[in-house]
């Protein structure tokens, strides 16, 4: 799929959703609770199941980016899923450090 900045996905297995922050140069395949995403207002396909593996789950409101900074996915509705970019888990992204005050 090609992801394009501001692209809305949902979950064929789950209730996760989100939009594209930032997205990388070529087509990737991303997907939810090991199921490929689907645009969003498009009808998942029938008889698709979440595997268990890739169940654990994708918070509401949180970044998701994959380690070499080319993929930031917000969450923007929770569900079961875990996201995966080519078959690889895209973890949480971290918040900035703030600097001290002296």
């Amino acid at each position: 799929m090609d992801l394009k900045p501001g692209s809305r996905w949902r979950s064929a297995v789950c209730d996760t959703e989100v939009i594209t922050v930032r997205a990388p140069s070529g087509p990737v395949s991303l997907a939810c609770g090991g199921v490929e995403m689907i645009a969003y207002g498009t009808e998942p396909p029938a008889g698709a199941v979440i595997d268990p593996d890739k169940a654990g789950g994708t918070q509401l409101g949180k970044r998701y980016a994959d380690d070499a900074g080319t993929l930031e996915l917000l969450c923007t509705k929770g569900g079961a899923g875990t996201l995966t970019v080519d078959g690889v888990v895209i973890p949480i992204k971290d918040a900035k450090p703030l600097p001290s005050s002296d």
